[in-house]
């Protein structure tokens, strides 16, 4: 009987054996990029790609894992990719300068051929901003603040990552991480700005999929609902009515944790999903159904 997860899961252990790849859901003899990778969800992502025999590139706004919450995490995994023979490469960039991201893309997209790492086959973007507010309280510059990160930064990755699998004719997946909050407005939380530009992600993924797809490059969305993170975890502080709503408007009547994440984005990243491009995967326990 496999035991279900709960609230409590670990947040960074992944759900897949290093040792154990079936072909449709191997990433070895390529490499993988993740933003926002240094802590949260996306370390976690980071964790489950190399379970899959993926080299990896973290790139994100700290500028250094050390300087997150997720320090011990980082070290775990540099230990797991050592135990694979994998090799980890950090970056310390801001996705919202567009001259830099397409110079990076680029500059690690021909090192790992030439290094022997393999193609950037996968991109991961989990890079977001998140601010509460309401709209009377809030202002323009925090609604452009949220937009440039979200939005545009999302549409620069897409393009940076695009042009360097189309310049080394590899193809690959690029998944961008939505959010339930891009269908629904979210009960007892006001964040208008946030869920619009989550919004605009699940439209701008449709559109660049049918615009990428001759060069070989699939996009996709995965749609979080409540997830347990150190984020989360620090919000809901003392916020018992809110935590108490946030479990029992799903079906499970549970938070997520990041580790139940893994297995859609392991499945836009691998040849499984060769056939799918410009659709979303929601992971919300059921809130939506509703």
């Amino acid at each position: 009987m496999v035991p279900i997860p709960t609230a409590a899961s670990s947040h960074v252990q992944p759900v897949v054996s290093a040792n154990i790849h079936h072909p449709l859901h191997s990433l070895e003899g390529s490499t993988s990029l993740v933003t926002g990778g240094a802590r949260g969800i996306g370390l976690s992502l980071a964790s489950a790609l190399v379970s899959v025999g993926s080299h990896l590139v973290v790139l994100d706004i700290l500028p250094s894992p050390a300087d997150s919450h997720g320090e011990d995490e980082w070290v775990q995994l540099l230990k797991q990719a050592s135990q694979a023979g994998l090799q980890v490469e950090y970056i310390h960039a801001d996705i919202t300068d567009e001259d830099a991201m397409i110079k990076t893309f680029a500059r690690v997209a021909s090192e790992c051929i030439a290094d022997g790492r393999g193609p950037l086959k996968t991109v991961v973007h989990a890079a977001a901003i998140m601010k509460q507010g309401k709209i009377l309280d809030f202002s323009a510059a925090e609604v452009d603040r949220i937009m440039n990160v979200n939005v545009t930064g999302t549409f620069i990755i897409t393009k940076a990552a695009a042009l360097a699998m189309k310049q080394h004719t590899t193809g690959g997946s690029i998944v961008l991480m939505a959010s339930i909050s891009g269908f629904i407005a979210n009960r007892g939380l006001f964040c208008s700005a946030y869920n619009s530009s989550k919004a605009a992600v699940h439209q701008f993924c449709r559109s660049a999929s049918v615009e990428l797809a001759e060069y070989g490059v699939r996009v996709n969305t995965i749609s979080p609902g409540y997830i347990r993170s150190k984020m989360t975890d620090g919000l809901l502080l003392g916020q018992t009515e809110l935590r108490d709503r946030w479990e029992g408007d799903n079906a499970l009547q549970r938070m997520g944790g990041p580790e139940e994440i893994q297995g859609a984005v392991l499945y836009f990243a691998t040849p499984a999903s060769s056939y799918t491009t410009g659709t979303d995967i929601r992971i919300d326990g059921g809130h939506c159904a509703w």
